[in-house]
């Protein structure tokens, strides 16, 4: 992998190309130019910088000439300059309004302070409202094409996610052989972000709930871990995810702590796994979400539910949905998945008073024929603790 000043980096290569198909659609929305906002980490600032994020920024892109970083907070410039593949990496000024004097002069100066000007990200309203005001002259509108581009991930993307799901099973290995009795559900957490930590990634997410298996009372991973202390005979659920350098490996599995799983859990494992396996076997370039859904009705017929999202493209992006008896809007069935393009495939099976469940999963990416394994962790019901 490319490092630039010893940090990964995309290859000039790599870059150019996303650049260039970004000024493309640009082009074809009439669009002098692009603002994109960011806070913290953010995966559209990073596909055209290289820079991961921190705090909140702006990059100016332009249709013509050379893109511009503004960043917050001022001690953040000096990393972001090191770490950007952007030779103009600028403060924002001070936090807040004043950013977006700060924003507009940098347009000015690039004479775009009038025609068509798109907005990435979630740019809040206080702050288009003083952008109005500063340059009256430019029309202002949302561009979607970034998030279109990023759902075909390039080779290098790729040895991305394949990093990111080799940390995932690190963290995965570490809770296999950590989680016992007597341990705190916090403390998983630290067990997690240690191991992911020590080999280079960046925690992303570590949802994960214990409940006894034969008093269950929670069914779905939680955002937020417990003081509750670990048992003999709990069981483990969770939801993890590393992050490599803006991209993410997320894997799901259950541990039984301490002895074997009871039958009543057993089964429902049989039914996550029965799921994910048929729904991973219609997954290919050109398969629809139809077909997943069709092959996610096993879940039902088996007399359970789900709770969580049934798949999701990886970074959030299209698509995501459940199973069509528990969707929470509306679903394009006719989306058709693409080669390439990395899907997070995770059925959280609950029985219908979801007091208990489990979730088994992880991120693959599509390909002609079907789907490439990224990660390496078993996919079983892990006994450990005892």
């Amino acid at each position: 992998m490319a490092e630039r000043d010893r940090y990964p980096t995309f290859s000039e290569a790599e870059l150019g190309r996303r650049h260039q198909a970004v000024r493309e659609r640009m082009a074809a929305q009439d669009l002098a130019a692009i603002l994109v906002y960011g806070a913290g980490r953010t995966a559209e600032v990073g596909y055209l910088s290289g820079w991961p994020g921190s705090r909140e920024s702006f990059l100016l892109f332009p249709l013509e000439g050379a893109p511009c970083l503004l960043v917050q907070l001022y001690n953040h410039v000096p990393n972001a300059r090191r770490t950007a593949a952007l030779a103009d990496v600028r403060w924002a000024g001070e936090p807040g309004l004043p950013a977006l004097d700060t924003v507009a002069a940098a347009l000015a100066e690039r004479g775009l302070d009038r025609g068509r000007i798109g907005i990435v990200g979630a740019l809040p309203w206080t702050y288009a409202r003083r952008l109005a005001e500063r340059l009256p002259a430019v029309a202002w509108e949302e561009f979607r094409a970034i998030r279109e581009l990023r759902m075909i991930k390039s080779a290098e993307e790729l040895a991305r996610y394949r990093a990111a799901a080799r940390l995932t099973d690190l963290a995965m290995a570490a809770l296999e052989r950590e989680t016992r009795p007597g341990l705190r559900e916090f403390e998983l957490g630290a067990i997690v972000e240690h191991a992911i930590g020590r080999a280079g990634g960046q925690p992303g997410i570590h949802f994960m709930a214990t409940t006894p298996m034969r008093d269950p009372r929670v069914g779905v991973p939680g955002q937020i871990l417990s003081t509750r202390v670990l048992e003999k005979g709990d069981v483990l659920i969770t939801e993890i995810t590393a992050d490599y350098w803006g991209y993410g490996g997320q894997i799901h599995r259950s541990y039984a702590i301490g002895e074997e799983p009871t039958e009543a859990y057993r089964r429902l494992h049989d039914v996550c796994l029965e799921a994910y396996e048929r729904i991973l076997a219609v997954l290919r370039d050109g398969a629809t979400v139809g077909a997943a859904l069709d092959a996610a009705e096993v879940i039902h017929e088996r007399g359970y539910t789900i709770y969580d999202d049934l798949l999701h493209g990886a970074g959030q992006l299209p698509p995501i949905f459940q199973t069509r008896r528990t969707a929470r809007g509306r679903i394009d069935e006719r989306f058709v998945f693409r080669e390439d393009m990395v899907v997070t495939l995770q059925p959280n099976v609950v029985t219908p008073d979801e007091r208990m469940g489990m979730q088994i999963g992880e991120t693959v990416r599509i390909t002609k024929t079907g789907t490439e394994r990224l990660h390496g962790y078993p996919m079983r019901f892990v006994v450990c603790g005892g």
